[in-house]
């Protein structure tokens, strides 16, 4: 129920102008359903201290790779453009 819930509020959420808060209202839900995905639908949640710490390293190396973009994507605009 949790998850269609989340889903109708998504949809809710689509059919609205909340400005600049519309794709951190998107992400906000997507991160709530991805959570109880992983904890109760994946089983982590009630699983062995050795799979939850496996899931926790994942979860980390995303935010590591995650963050690798984001530095690249920042900084472009340090160096001139030869073109330009």
């Amino acid at each position: 129920m949790a998850l269609l819930t989340l889903t109708a509020i998504t949809i809710w959420v689509a059919f609205h102008d909340f400005g600049s808060w519309n794709a951190a209202d998107g992400h906000g839900i997507a991160v709530l359903k991805g959570t109880l995905v992983v904890l109760f639908f994946m089983h982590v949640r009630y699983a062995s201290r050795l799979t939850q710490v496996t899931a926790a390293a994942g979860f980390l190396w995303l935010l590591i790779l995650f963050a690798f973009g984001m530095s690249d994507y920042l900084s472009r605009g340090w160096l001139p453009f030869p073109g330009k």
